[in-house]
């Protein structure tokens, strides 16, 4: 989290929005994403997120419709999943070899 939390505060800070708000924005992502000030299409992304990475096989064809719902098409939708697996992947393999993160 420190790592992407900091690439994130640098994308933030390039498109010149507030520090304060930068920071309690990463402080929340870490804390409890659905605290943070997000939109409800950002929460929808991150609850699906959340569940492919904790939950696997409980997804269903519910949770593409609630992405749907929130303007994302099938593009979009794979994309996601992907960024989404292929983190879960290489996090496996950094746990799996003993990598010490952070």
């Amino acid at each position: 989290m420190t790592h992407h939390g900091a690439g994130l505060r640098q994308i933030l800070l390039n498109e010149e929005q507030d520090t304060g708000s930068i920071e309690t924005l990463i402080i929340n992502l870490k804390q409890d994403y659905q605290k943070a000030d997000l939109t409800e299409e950002e929460k929808a992304v991150l609850n699906y997120s959340n569940k492919l990475t904790i939950r696997p096989h409980t997804i269903d064809q519910a949770d593409i419709e609630i992405l749907k719902n929130h303007g994302y098409d099938d593009r979009g939708i794979h994309d996601i999943c992907s960024v989404v697996a292929y983190f879960a992947f290489v996090n496996r393999i950094a746990n799996g070899l003993g990598v010490e993160l952070e």
